[in-house]
């Protein structure tokens, strides 16, 4: 049985004390809860949410797959690890298509957190026209495989996929609970082709796109969608506890 996983990726907002004040009034409410639940904050933030938070996981929200070096503005797993985060978004669509990410670099980052201990959570989805031209399984099988290679079976079975659709970001548009149940079904199924049933059995599958308290238990009903990526629903305290509780 996969236990479900809700991390809200809060991309770049709230500032320190608005980051305190979330988690004064969201972490002592999720003492209980029956799945795993987190947010990913701004590397600023990190710090202060570690010590703020005694029942979410603190999640980084990207990372550099060396261990140092001439990189200005990155972060390293190590020194993420020196925080104590166990959790790395990687290969978000937001960083593919401002910041260069790649399918290789997004292995890359993989194969570092793996090696460090650390979960990431691999990304992937297609554009609106990728979509409409029926190009869906063809993108994100291609996405899984690369972000994949050559990580071993053992490791594979830690490893948490993001499936979002980049066409129902921010955008308002969901996709069905049956669009979503679809391509996740596709997702495992390319996995167990790679490794095997074992393997695409534990590794646990987030939808993310316009998540809301409204639509969190449809989705989470769907035999192979095991948790969410949230972005704009997670930053209020109200509307993040309706997703987890």
């Amino acid at each position: 049985m996969r236990k479900p996983i809700i991390i809200g990726n809060w991309k770049m907002h709230k500032t320190t004390d608005e980051t305190i004040d979330f988690l004064k009034q969201v972490d002592n409410v999720c003492h209980d809860l029956k799945l795993e639940a987190g947010i990913a904050v701004p590397f600023v933030n990190l710090v202060v949410a570690k010590q703020h938070a005694h029942h979410l996981i603190i999640a980084a929200q990207n990372c550099h797959y060396e261990d140092f070096g001439s990189f200005t503005g990155e972060i390293s797993v190590e020194m993420l690890q020196t925080l104590k985060i166990t959790h790395v978004i990687i290969g978000h669509s937001e960083r593919r298509e401002m910041f260069n990410e790649t399918n290789e670099t997004v292995n890359l980052k993989a194969k570092k957190n793996l090696a460090k201990g650390m979960v990431p959570i691999i990304c992937c989805g297609e554009t609106l026209q990728q979509y409409e031209n029926n190009e869906t399984q063809q993108i994100v099988e291609t996405q899984i495989e690369k972000a994949l290679q050559g990580i071993d079976f053992e490791d594979a079975k830690k490893i948490v996929i993001a499936y979002e659709p980049i066409w129902a970001i921010g955008t308002g548009k969901t996709a069905t609970a049956e669009i979503a149940q679809n391509v996740c079904a596709i997702i495992r199924a390319k996995i167990a082709n790679l490794y095997d049933e074992v393997v695409a059995n534990m590794i646990r599958i987030q939808y993310g796109g316009s998540v809301k308290p409204e639509n969190i238990q449809e989705l989470l009903a769907q035999p192979d969608i095991d948790g969410a990526l949230v972005g704009g629903a997670s930053l209020e305290p109200k509307n993040f506890l309706g997703l987890v509780k």
